[in-house]
Order: C-alpha cells, then structure tokens, then sequence
C-alpha cells in the first residue's frame, strides 16, 4: 500500500505541466492575489490592540489610583476587568498571527529569536479551538463579575448571561468534538506505511 502513495508522489512531479489557456490563468492569479484583500482586515486588528491597549491603560489607572476606596469585591471586578482585556489582546494576536500565516502569507521569523513556537504551527482548526476557548474563557470572567455583583442584578439579567456562556461552553465541546472525529477519521482513511 505505501508504495503507490510514494509513487503518486513521485508521478507528480514528473507529470508534464497541463496546459492551461490564458483566460484560465489570469483568472486563477486574480484569485490566488485575492488573499491580500485580508491584510487590510489584520491591519485593522493591529489598530483595534493600539485601542484595546489605550482601555487597558485608563481601567489600570483607576485601579491603581484608589486602592483604598473600593471594598474587596471593588478590587477583584477591577482585576477581573484587566484580566477580561488581557485575554481579548491575546485573542486578537492569535486571529492576527494564525489568520494571515493561515490564508495571506508566511511570516518571516529567522531574525526572531523569541518567536513563540505555536505561531507557526496552528492550523485553521487549531485556531478555531484556540478562538473558541478564548471565548468562553473572556465569558467566564464576565460571568464571574456578574457574579460578583449579584445584589445590583436581575435575575433575569443573570439567567441571560449564564445561558450565554453555557452556548459558549456546548459550542466549544462540538468544536473539539467534531475536529477529533474528523481527525479520526482521516487517520482511518489514511494507507498504512
């Protein structure tokens, strides 16, 4: 069984080009080049960091500037904020990164030493997963400063905000669900070596 794969493989590159007539070509750059129109869309994402950055600085320097006003709870929904922005950043950062390595182009990184390893190494499905688990985790600290302020809420309000992140917790158990099934799937489809 390995060896007509291997020799597929093979007659790949030894198969003599198809000829292709021009309009087939030009049609065929126009849409390989159209993966450029989302540079723009990661651009965006970049400037949306340099915002989300300028919010984290203003909800850092009222927590910062009155430690002694606020009650316990004060402060943990002060922290549970920056805590809510941060994973937004990183949530951006892995669109940006994974998202133009993904459909743009490859990003240069051998003058990088610290290049994060999982930059280069995450999918279109490892970022559907890493999207969706950043989602309910940015739901889950929303829900646990809901809860930290139960008394100033309706429960019609919490009922809302509780089914909202349990959506966000079933929608990540299909997503890593059907991906292992796919995968198993793909590996049983797969000629033994």
């Amino acid at each position: 069984m390995g060896a007509p794969a291997a020799e597929g493989a093979e007659g790949l590159a030894a198969r003599p080009p198809r000829k292709v007539n021009l309009p087939e070509r030009w049609t065929e750059r126009v849409i390989f080049a159209s993966r450029w129109l989302l540079a723009p869309f990661y651009l965006g994402l970049v400037a949306a960091m340099v915002v989300l950055l300028l919010k984290f600085a203003q909800e850092l320097f009222h927590f910062v500037a009155h430690p002694f006003r606020g009650t316990e709870a004060d402060t943990i929904l002060g922290v549970l904020t920056l805590i809510d922005l941060t994973f937004t950043g990183s949530l951006i950062i892995i669109v940006i990164y994974s998202g133009y390595e993904n459909f743009v182009s490859r990003i240069d990184v051998e003058d990088t030493a610290d290049w994060p390893e999982w930059m280069s190494k995450i999918d279109f499905t490892g970022l559907k997963l890493k999207l969706m688990s950043s989602i309910v985790a940015i739901s889950a600290i929303q829900l646990l400063k809901i809860f930290m302020d139960l008394p100033n809420r309706s429960d019609r309000e919490i009922a809302w905000y509780v089914g909202l992140h349990l959506v966000f917790v079933i929608s990540g158990l299909m997503f890593a669900l059907t991906d292992r099934i796919g995968d198993e799937n793909h590996a049983k489809s797969r000629p033994p070596p």
